[in-house]
């Protein structure tokens, strides 16, 4: 029988995260000590107020299926959580609980975006958003940014990227890769530009609101203009080291929500029962309750800061947020390294992982082809030990 896939699975790139994953692992199982610093996890454990809601939903005997958009209680949960930590007001129907964020975003871009329509990606941005859009079939614009703006777009570039067939725009803050965070004063300034287009809709990605150092968290849909118009995604796989539970959420005007539904019950329907109810446990529970995490991140960063900084041709800016430096390295492009040329930062990634056997991500599936990504959610004892063995592979 002849092998005929689709021209849409054909055409879809691979998550240049899971795939510098796929080849650490490849090595590891050869024997390789690769340090892994390309994904985006915790290596907290999840914390025990939540395992334990876990266990007694066990215990209780959660074991159905559960709404497609999810448990009342949880989507109750959220509802708390919005308006405590965000100042926001959705009720329970303007909730989608979803298998992870990366399922919400989907949701958004499937129900609100047609063949044809433009999807504005604010460089840089992850690595699935422009998958994503091109899935929907519609068309991924970039707006670059780059280190010399802390890698931030301006109202005016904002202004400039919009056509007639601008459809909606993708904003996340604090900013995977970069780590950087938006302020309200620069989120209100480009809501200035986005309120004389009103037929264009904000997806605001907030995965990693939890996780900043001093710059206050603002969601966009707090823009009093901008509520009607703004879908709000958010999960607890970052912040709560609950990457596997695989629980997001979106906060959305009814209509979407309902749609979102709609689309969802026809893919995977709800999300898993016992993951809902300790996410009700992780969401109800005061934030100081994961700030030992928060912490611990903020003292990697300014470690792993200090000892790139050493490094000759790394580029830095000090991310506010997330767990990842994002460093310019095209000081490196063209120029051969025992034996191998570096023609790009995909060539620079898989020198890393091949001769200093770390694994690190190519800022070019970011949208910024100058850097690579690091994540520093790993033991300083492998921060510390990746470093070392970056800097030996360059001199």
């Amino acid at each position: 029988m002849k092998e005929s896939l689709s021209n849409r699975i054909q055409s879809l790139p691979a998550s240049a995260t899971l795939a510098m994953a796929a080849k650490a692992r490849e090595l590891k199982n050869q024997g390789v000590n690769v340090i892994g610093l390309s994904l985006g996890e915790p290596d907290f454990n999840t914390p025990d107020f939540i395992k334990q809601a876990a266990i007694q939903a066990v215990n209780h005997n959660y074991n159905s299926y559960t709404p497609v958009d999810g448990y009342v209680a949880l989507k109750e949960a959220i509802c708390r959580k919005f308006k405590r930590d965000n100042q926001l007001d959705y009720s329970p129907s303007q909730i989608v609980v979803s298998t992870g964020a990366k399922q919400s975003i989907a949701n958004a871009i499937q129900v609100l975006v047609d063949p044809g329509d433009d999807v504005l990606l604010v460089a840089p941005y992850w690595v699935s958003y422009s998958a994503i859009v091109l899935l929907a079939e519609g068309n991924p614009i970039e707006i670059y940014s780059d280190i010399k703006t802390d890698f931030k777009i301006t109202p005016e570039q904002l202004e400039k990227s919009i056509t007639p067939k601008t459809k909606m725009v993708v904003i996340n803050s604090p900013n995977n890769p970069s780590g950087s965070v938006y302020t309200e004063a620069e989120y209100r300034a480009l809501a200035a530009v986005l309120e004389k287009y009103p037929d264009i809709y904000i997806l605001s990605d907030e995965i990693y609101e939890h996780i900043n150092y001093g710059v206050p968290h603002f969601s966009f849909a707090q823009i009093p203009s901008m509520y009607n118009r703004t879908l709000t995604v958010n999960g607890v796989a970052k912040a709560f080291a609950m990457t596997g539970w695989r629980i997001g959420y979106l906060g959305a005007p009814e209509w979407i929500a309902k749609a979102c539904t709609k689309m969802q019950g026809q893919i995977t329907s709800g999300a898993n029962c016992i993951a809902q109810r300790a996410t009700i446990a992780a969401l109800d529970g005061p934030v100081a309750n994961i700030q030992y995490m928060v912490d611990e991140f903020a003292t990697r960063r300014e470690r792993i800061l200090e000892l790139l900084s050493n490094i000759e041709g790394f580029v830095l800016n000090q991310p506010k947020g997330a767990f990842y430096v994002f460093p310019d390295i095209s000081h490196y492009f063209g120029k051969t390294i025992k034996g191998k040329t570096i023609g790009n930062a995909s060539d620079f990634a898989l020198y890393l992982l091949e001769e200093a056997h770390v694994a690190t991500v190519t800022g070019d599936a970011f949208g910024c082809p100058n850097n690579i990504r690091i994540s520093y959610a790993a033991s300083m004892e492998n921060i510390e030990e990746a470093v070392a063995r970056i800097q030996q592979a360059l001199t």
